[in-house]
């Protein structure tokens, strides 16, 4: 399954200059949040495949009108084709607006999932906004990373663990993938493809 994922910046080349052949042979596209409503519709329009996705920090616009023909999996697991994927948006509590979790928040977001997680018999990719801590995160309050991800990945050992919010024109050592124990991680910046 080839999976294109997106997060914080929308994609001039997959937007303004939009050509068919750019997403051709995707299955299902994935956004880490952080992203228009607009881009979003669009995307499931013009690619006329699925689109999953997590709210950012800076999607407090979709409590009242989410994007049209997405499925938000914040909190959940969606499978597709015989893959799981299981949804944490948000990122660290730093101003207290909307999607912002401390470490408590998100574990009890985590454990409220957990028989939903079991019956599904785990999860192949994890979709976050944040990064998990010292896994591509950043060392300022905004950006800093959850420890409960980490647990998450030694527990269900996902193939991938995709997230956003970590720009990579922050820094040039944002790293675009790394792995944690038997998890690849993805940072979902502007746009990747990854095959599943």
């Amino acid at each position: 399954m080839k999976i294109l994922v997106v997060s914080d910046v929308e994609s001039a080349a997959l937007w303004d200059y939009y050509r068919p052949e750019r997403t051709a042979g995707v299955d299902l596209i994935l956004s880490c949040g952080d992203l228009k409503r607009e881009y979003l519709e669009f995307l499931v329009t013009m690619v006329n495949k699925p689109v999953i996705y997590v709210p950012g920090n800076h999607d407090k616009g979709f409590v009242k009108e989410p994007p049209e023909g997405c499925e938000n999996i914040d909190g959940h697991v969606f499978e597709y084709r015989g893959v799981r994927f299981f949804g944490l948006g948000g990122c660290k509590y730093y101003n207290d607006t909307t999607y912002q979790y401390t470490e408590k928040q998100m574990e009890k977001r985590i454990r409220k999932a957990a028989r939903e997680l079991r019956r599904s018999g785990g999860v192949d990719v994890i979709v976050t906004h944040a990064a998990p801590t010292g896994c591509g995160d950043r060392q300022d309050p905004a950006h800093r990373g959850f420890d409960c991800f980490l647990k998450l990945m030694d527990e269900y050992k996902p193939k991938y663990f995709v997230h956003g919010h970590v720009h990579m024109n922050y820094d040039s050592d944002v790293p675009r993938r790394m792995t944690y124990g038997e998890t690849e991680i993805i940072n979902a910046y502007e746009r990747y493809t990854i095959e599943i």
